[in-house]
């Protein structure tokens, strides 16, 4: 009997696909922002108000490397995929996540990073990049001290100098997730993301989701200000904000813009709308249960829902036109989709040709 897919490709994919990607996407790709877990990882819920969505984990009970490695083989058919992958929100499971990570960077031969407890001494993070092989480290706004209030949660308590001054040392990778509810354009997370810059010249820094401006109006005037900025680079990972990339391949150009995904969540089926700066996903009625957890979600039924594609597509159609605006040639698109990653993993220690 033949195995069951690992999520279903239907005509409206390869339709959107074929119409509006595959004709501008490289042979070659790496994908600089990935999950990767088991279900036996999973948290136990925590009572109280989340710093989180909840959306997210309503995609894919797990993550195994095979799962990422089969959905680019779904998604993105005579493509070839190397991802950057590191462990999902796991607290309760922390070690147990990071040394899977480990270990399925050695099995498959991918770069990797390792997701950091600002509680841990240089000694001790040292210590965990150096056995794991680490390129870097990924943390979140979750592991700052449990007493912030959410929108007070600085960059620097959950990436604090010491450890940031590891990475510099190793001309390592910082995976940034901007905290605060202003997002990209928060004068504070702008302020630190230029300290960092300016303070720790050898590290490399990635501003996940370009900053997370999923809607216009994040956006402020981010872009004015991070015109100061030479090194630092940005992902593109689960946004489907046109405007924002352009206005962000206009700023720094498309030497820092990096192709991310953030999957397993972009195999959601969905398209993403603002309403007064707020986004929501569309998604169809009934398939990722019960959404009234969370107001980022909205169902929609009938020729609506039947429309939807994965969210990996419309992001990558939502590139396209930004690409578009700013006349990217196929070879500003190839920096974008590999040879950006490739010189920063390179750099931090990672050779592409052994993949």
């Amino acid at each position: 009997m033949a195995k069951k897919p690992l999520f279903e490709v239907k005509d409206v994919d390869r339709r959107f696909y074929e119409k509006y990607i595959a004709g501008w996407l490289p042979d070659r790709l790496v994908d600089i922002h990935t999950h990767v877990w088991l279900k036996r990882f999973k948290d136990r819920p925590v009572a109280g108000k989340s710093r989180t969505v909840a959306w997210p984990a309503m995609v894919a009970a797990e993550n195994p490397a095979e799962h990422l490695l089969e959905t680019y083989r779904l998604m993105f058919p005579g493509k070839c995929v190397t991802p950057l992958i590191f462990a999902s929100l796991t607290p309760d499971h922390f070690n147990a996540a990071n040394s899977y990570i480990a270990q399925s960077s050695r099995r498959h031969n991918l770069p990797a990073l390792l997701f950091s407890d600002p509680r841990w001494s240089a000694a001790e993070l040292e210590r965990r990049l150096k056995s794991g092989g680490f390129l870097g480290i990924k943390s979140y706004l979750t592991m700052a001290p449990a007493y912030l209030p959410t929108n007070e949660i600085r960059v620097f308590d959950f990436f604090p100098p010491h450890h940031l001054e590891v990475l510099n040392r190793r001309r390592g990778i910082v995976m940034l997730h901007v905290p605060r509810n202003d997002r990209l354009r928060d004068p504070v997370n702008l302020g630190q993301m230029l300290e960092i810059e300016e303070r720790y010249p050898q590290l490399q820094l990635i501003v996940a989701h370009v900053g997370r401006a999923y809607c216009p109006e994040d956006i402020g005037d981010a872009f004015k200000v991070l015109a100061k900025t030479r090194r630092m680079c940005f992902d593109i990972s689960a946004n489907t904000n046109a405007l924002a990339f352009q206005r962000l391949l206009e700023t720094v150009g498309p030497r820092r813009v990096l192709f991310g995904s953030d999957l397993p969540i972009l195999r959601m089926r969905t398209r993403r709308i603002c309403e007064k700066g707020f986004y929501i996903n569309l998604v169809p009625r009934g398939l990722y249960g019960d959404v009234k957890a969370d107001a980022h979600l909205r169902e929609v039924q009938g020729a609506e829902a039947d429309k939807l594609t994965f969210f990996m597509y419309e992001e990558l159609a939502a590139f396209g036109r930004a690409a578009r605006a700013v006349r990217l040639n196929a070879s500003d698109i190839k920096n974008v989709f590999y040879n950006n990653a490739r010189r920063m993993l390179r750099r931090a220690g990672f050779d592409m040709l052994n993949t």
